[in-house]
């Protein structure tokens, strides 16, 4: 009877170890998690968080010979493309690409505008323009395309987020995925009460 009895005790013991885990591996993960794991500071967005600066003014003229200042579309959030006149294919990519995020916003749409800085003397293809309406078409001079300057690849690689304050805060890499483009703004107008 007695062999009968140890058995049973071991098994009860590893029963009582095995709860015992279970109840305290838990603790044992978020202590070492908040003492010893350290995030690489990447945040839940797909563009590059810019420092918030105010961009000055930006003048320049529209196609149509009339004067352009980016404070005017104060109020809302512009995605901003800096190209050439020619816009060649990646240039009519941004253009798709930017025209795309702003449906998929639905009826958050009407708080996006769109703009090209035309850097360039060249002619704008009226196709181009013809299947990109709605867009701010404005020619600008080197100093504007100088307020974007500063990061390792060029403007014209980029597309910028202006905030409805007229702050630059956030540019998308070249070649971005769509997906992440429209997550990142979604969720910029989700939280915004302005613009």
């Amino acid at each position: 009877m007695s062999n009968a009895v140890l058995p049973n005790k071991k098994i009860s013991r590893y029963k009582l170890i095995l709860l015992f885990a279970l109840f305290a591996l838990p603790f044992t993960f978020s202590y070492i998690a908040y003492h010893f794991w350290k995030p690489d500071g990447q945040g839940s967005n797909y563009g590059q968080l810019l420092p918030v600066r105010a961009l000055p003014d930006i003048i320049g003229v529209s196609l149509e010979g009339k004067p352009f200042n980016l404070s005017q579309l104060k109020g809302k959030w512009v995605m901003l493309q800096l190209d050439g006149g020619t816009c060649n294919a990646y240039c009519r990519t941004k253009q798709y690409d930017m025209r795309q995020i702003r449906l998929a916003q639905g009826r958050e749409q009407d708080r996006i505008e769109r703009v090209w800085l035309v850097t360039d003397n060249q002619p704008v293809d009226a196709a181009v323009l013809n299947q990109y309406s709605g867009t701010w078409v404005v020619r600008v001079g080197a100093n504007a395309v100088r307020q974007f300057a500063g990061n390792a690849s060029p403007p014209e690689d980029a597309v910028y987020l202006i905030d409805p304050l007229g702050n630059l805060m956030l540019r998308f890499p070249k070649n971005p995925d769509p997906r992440g483009m429209i997550k990142d703004i979604k969720q910029l107008l989700k939280a915004s009460q302005i613009g």
